[in-house]
């Protein structure tokens, strides 16, 4: 289908070296780049920068 192409599901995965991940959707078209979201790490047990992995 043409949604699922034009928003992808990445995953998110924690920069603290937890191994904890989100998983969201995107907008390609608006985000061609990388997406990095500050978001709490319950491992951590405090906000940290997540990055998408492929």
């Amino acid at each position: 289908m043409a949604s699922s192409e034009l928003r992808p599901v990445v995953k998110l995965r924690s920069t603290a070296g937890t191994g904890h991940t989100y998983v969201t959707r995107k907008n390609r078209r608006n985000d061609p780049d990388r997406l990095e979201l500050r978001k709490f790490d319950p491992v951590a047990r405090r906000h940290v920068i997540f990055r998408e992995e492929r």
